[in-house]
C-alpha cells in the first residue's frame, strides 16, 4: 500500500485474538508492520460496546476530531466507552479474554471432530473453527445456535468461540451437532 501511496488501515476486530494466538507484541502486527490506522475492536472482546480508531501516524489524526464528528457516531456520554477501554486494557485483560477464545475453539474442534458428518477444514489458528457439515444440516443448525456459513458451496461453517465462551456451552452444542447429524 504504501509503496502505491495508499495509507494501510487494519480492522483490529479480533486484533487480541492474533497477538494471543501468536504470542508477540501488538506492535509487532500493527506499528511495525506498516499499519497507518486501526480500528481497536472492543465488542468481540468482552465489552458492552466500542471501538476506538488508533492513529499510528499522528499526522493522520490532525483532523480526526472534527471528522468523527460530522462522519460518524459520537456518544454523548464518551466516558462510558472509555470506562470499558480502561478495564479491558488493565492488567491485559484484552489478551487474556482472547486467550480464552482462543482456547475454547481448540476445545470445540476437540469435541467436534469425531463426530460423523463433520470434517474440520483446518486447525484452529486463533477463536474460529471452520467445518464441512451436510448442507441439509445447516439451517436447522442454525435454528439452535448461531453461526454463519463461510463458503455454502462446500457446506462449510464458521463457529466462533469468544470471551465468555464455557466448556459447558462447547458440551451443549457438540451434543446439539451429534443429534442434527445422526
Amino acid at each position: 500500500a504504501h509503496a502505491h501511496g495508499m495509507r494501510l488501515h487494519l480492522d483490529g476486530a479480533r486484533i487480541a485474538n492474533a497477538v494471543a494466538a501468536l504470542g508477540c507484541d501488538v506492535r509487532a502486527v500493527t506499528l511495525d508492520a506498516g499499519v497507518d490506522v486501526m480500528s481497536f475492536g472492543g465488542t468481540k472482546n468482552g465489552m458492552m460496546y466500542g471501538e476506538a480508531v488508533v492513529y499510528f501516524d499522528p499526522a493522520l489524526a490532525v483532523n480526526a476530531r472534527f471528522i468523527r464528528k460530522q462522519a460518524t457516531q459520537l456518544p454523548s456520554k464518551m466516558r462510558y466507552v472509555a470506562a470499558q477501554f480502561d478495564a479491558l486494557l488493565a492488567d491485559d485483560l484484552w489478551l487474556d479474554n482472547a486467550r480464552h477464545a482462543n482456547a475454547m475453539a481448540q476445545v470445540l474442534a476437540h469435541a467436534v471432530r469425531d463426530i460423523p458428518g463433520v470434517a474440520l477444514t483446518r486447525a484452529p489458528a486463533v477463536n474460529s473453527v471452520f467445518a464441512r457439515i451436510p448442507a441439509d444440516a445447516i439451517a436447522a443448525l442454525q435454528e439452535r445456535s448461531f453461526f454463519w456459513p463461510w463458503d455454502a458451496s462446500v457446506s462449510e461453517v464458521r463457529w466462533m468461540t469468544s470471551f465468555d465462551t464455557t466448556t459447558e456451552d462447547i458440551d451443549a452444542f457438540a451434543t446439539l451437532l451429534r443429534e442434527e447429524l445422526s
